[in-house]
C-alpha cells in the first residue's frame, strides 16, 4: 500500500469550535469587504456620474471568477488550503491599503480602483473554493445544510445592514478610514488561522508525484462532465442564476412601471426579500433539511419558481400581494442554495471540491452578463413582470422534472463507479 500523505488531521467529534473561530473571523471579514464594495461605487457614482465606468467596474471583478476560476480550483485542489487563505486574504488587504494610502496622499485615480477591484476578486477565486471545499472535511455530513443555512443567513444579514452602514460610515469618515475598515477585518479574518490547521484531502504519495497542474485541470473537467447527475446539478444551478439574476436588476422597472411605486416601495421590496433569505437561513440552519438534501432541494425550486412566478402575476395595484410573494421567495433561496451546496460538499470527492466550486461559481458568473443580454431586450418588448413569471415556469418545471431522473436523485450516493474509472484513467493519462 502507498504511503499516505498530506493527511487530514482534524477532530470531526469536536468540530464546532475551531469551525466557528475561522468562520466568525471569515464573516467579519465578509462585512468588511461589502462595506468598501459599496463605499467605492458610490464613490465611483459621485465622481464620476457615469454608467460606462460603473459598468466597466463590475466587469472588472467579474473577469477573474468567469475566466481564471477553474485554474484557481486546480491550485486549491493541488496546494495547501489554509495558506491560499491566508494568502488570498492578505494579498486582497495589501492591495487594499496601497489603495488607502492613494485616497489618503489624494493621487487617486479611477483606474486605481479598478485594479484594487480586480485583484479583490482574483483573490475571491481563491479564498471562497478553498474555505468551501475545507468546509466540507470540518463540518460532519449531517451538518452541512445547517451550516449552510448559516451562511446564507449571514449573507441575508449582511445585505441588509451593508448598505446603510456604509452610507453612514461614508458621511463621517473618509474613504481611507473605511479601507482601512476592511484591512481590520482581513486580520481578524487571517489571524486563527496561523492557529487553527484545515484539514487536507488524503492523497496517496504516487498520486502526488504524477499530478501536474494541467493534468488536475483536465481532470477536473472529466469529472464533472463525466458524471451525469452532478452536471445535470450544475447546470440547474447555472439556470437558477440565468433566470434571476435579471430579475435583481429588473427590479426598480417592476416597482416604477408596473406598481406605480417609487423609492419608498422598492425600498420595502428589497428589504422583506432580504428578511426572507434571513428566515430561510435559520429554518434551515435548525431543520437541516429532508433526509435527502436533493429532495430538499427539488422542493426548494419549486417553491422558489411559484412564488416567483406569482411576483409576476400580481396585478397593478396589489403590491401587498407581490410583496408577500416576495418574502415567500426569500425564504426559499436559502433552502435551495443551502441544500444544492451542501449536495456539492458531501457528494463532491474531497480533492476535487476546489475545481468543482470554481466551475460552478465561473459558470454562475458568466450567466449575469448574459442573461442581462437576454432579460432586457425582451422585458422591453414583453414587460418585466413576463420574466419573472418565465423564470417561475422554468425554474418550476427544473424541480418537477429533477424528481424523475434517477442520476440527480441518487447523486448524493456519490459518483458511479463506472464513471470513476474513466476518471481515474483520464487523470493518469494526463499526467503522463
Amino acid at each position: 500500500m502507498a504511503k499516505q500523505i498530506l493527511t487530514t488531521e482534524f477532530d470531526l467529534k469536536n468540530w464546532k469550535r475551531p469551525f466557528f473561530t475561522v468562520w466568525i473571523g471569515q464573516a467579519f471579514s465578509l462585512l468588511g469587504s461589502q462595506l468598501v464594495q459599496f463605499a467605492l461605487i458610490w464613490y465611483l457614482t459621485q465622481q464620476t456620474g457615469s454608467a460606462t465606468v460603473l459598468a466597466t467596474a463590475s466587469l472588472v471583478g467579474l473577469l477573474p471568477q468567469i475566466f481564471l476560476g477553474p485554474l484557481a480550483g486546480s491550485l486549491v485542489d493541488r496546494g495547501n488550503r489554509r495558506m491560499i487563505i491566508i494568502l488570498a486574504d492578505s494579498g486582497i488587504a495589501l492591495a487594499t491599503f496601497m489603495l488607502a494610502v492613494l485616497f489618503a496622499t489624494g493621487l487617486i485615480q479611477v483606474w486605481h480602483i479598478y485594479v484594487l477591484m480586480f485583484v479583490r476578486s482574483l483573490g475571491g477565486s481563491f479564498h471562497h473554493p478553498a474555505f468551501n471545499a475545507s468546509t466540507s472535511l470540518m463540518v460532519p455530513k449531517e451538518h452541512l445544510a445547517r451550516i449552510q443555512g448559516v451562511n446564507q443567513t449571514l449573507n441575508g444579514g449582511l445585505n441588509i445592514v451593508a448598505a446603510p452602514m456604509g452610507a453612514f460610515l461614508l458621511a463621517v469618515l473618509p474613504m481611507q478610514s473605511i479601507l482601512a475598515i476592511d484591512i481590520v477585518t482581513a486580520f481578524i479574518a487571517v489571524s486563527p488561522l496561523f492557529f487553527i490547521k484545515l484539514p487536507q484531502p488524503v492523497k496517496s504519495e504516487e498520486e502526488a508525484k504524477k499530478s501536474t497542474f494541467w493534468g488536475d485541470f483536465r481532470a477536473g473537467l472529466t469529472y464533472v462532465f463525466g458524471w451525469k447527475g452532478l452536471l445535470i446539478i450544475l447546470m440547474m444551478a447555472t439556470a437558477i442564476n440565468f433566470l434571476f439574476t435579471p430579475a435583481a436588476a429588473l427590479t426598480p422597472l417592476l416597482i416604477t412601471e408596473h406598481f406605480g411605486g417609487g423609492a419608498f416601495e422598492l425600498g420595502w421590496f428589497e428589504a422583506i426579500f432580504s428578511i426572507g433569505v434571513i428566515a430561510g437561513g435559520i429554518l434551515l440552519g435548525i431543520w437541516g433539511g429532508f433526509k435527502r438534501r436533493v429532495v430538499t432541494t427539488m422542493v426548494g425550486l419549486i417553491a422558489l419558481g411559484i412564488s416567483m412566478g406569482s411576483v409576476g402575476l400580481v396585478p397593478q395595484g396589489q403590491f401587498n400581494l407581490a410583496m408577500l410573494a416576495m418574502g415567500i421567495a426569500g425564504i426559499t433561496v436559502p433552502i435551495t442554495n443551502g441544500s444544492l451546496g451542501a449536495i456539492f460538499q458531501v457528494a463532491v470527492d474531497p480533492a476535487m471540491q476546489g475545481r468543482v466550486f470554481t466551475l460552478v461559481g465561473s459558470l454562475a458568473t458568466a450567466m449575469t452578463p448574459l442573461s442581462l443580454a437576454f432579460a432586457g431586450p425582451l422585458a422591453d418588448r414583453f414587460g418585466v413582470p413576463a420574466w419573472y413569471v418565465a423564470g417561475g415556469v422554468i425554474c418550476t418545471l427544473m424541480g418537477l422534472i429533477g424528481f424523475f431522473i434517477p442520476s440527480v436523485m441518487t447523486v448524493e450516493g456519490g459518483r458511479p463507479e463506472a464513471v470513476r474509472k474513466v476518471g481515474a484513467a483520464a487523470s493518469a493519462s494526463n499526467a503522463k
